[in-house]
């Protein structure tokens, strides 16, 4: 009878830990009915039904926050909207296009034709094309 105590006991700690991961990781859109912190109260001092509680009716479901794969919460929304990387985002693109300086772009023109070199010499040793024409920069 102990081992089943502690295997409901264990349960219960396990559960109550995933709830309060899950309720204070949760973003400020997908809490519902409760404060948050009124959610973490609920949580500790109910052992078994604040964590079920959570569960079912403290968070937004998976149904309701993901349609055909895409998050449709409005802090995803306006996640989606940023670019994902500098290299996406056309304002920073823009913005350190005039910082190059000449002594930057004849090293990569160096580098670029060092490349092209190397390359030239592998296709050679291989018994390939010797010249391959190379866009211009």
């Amino acid at each position: 009878m102990a081992r089943v105590f502690l295997l409901l006991f264990a349960v219960q700690v396990v559960l109550a830990a995933c709830a309060l991961i899950s309720c204070l990781s949760a973003e400020k859109g997908d809490v519902r009915a409760l404060p948050r912190l009124a959610w973490v109260l609920v949580i500790l001092l109910f052992p078994l039904i604040g964590p079920i509680a959570w569960f079912l009716a403290g968070r937004q479901s998976t149904a309701g926050r993901l349609r055909g794969g895409w998050p449709t919460t409005r802090g995803a929304a306006r996640r989606s909207s940023r670019p994902a990387a500098p290299d996406d985002d056309p304002e920073f693109l823009r913005s350190i296009e005039g910082r190059t300086r000449p002594q930057d772009q004849e090293l990569f023109r160096r580098w670029e034709e060092d490349l092209g070199q190397r390359g030239n010499d592998l296709r050679r040793e291989d018994g390939g094309p010797r010249e391959e024409p190379r866009p211009e920069v």
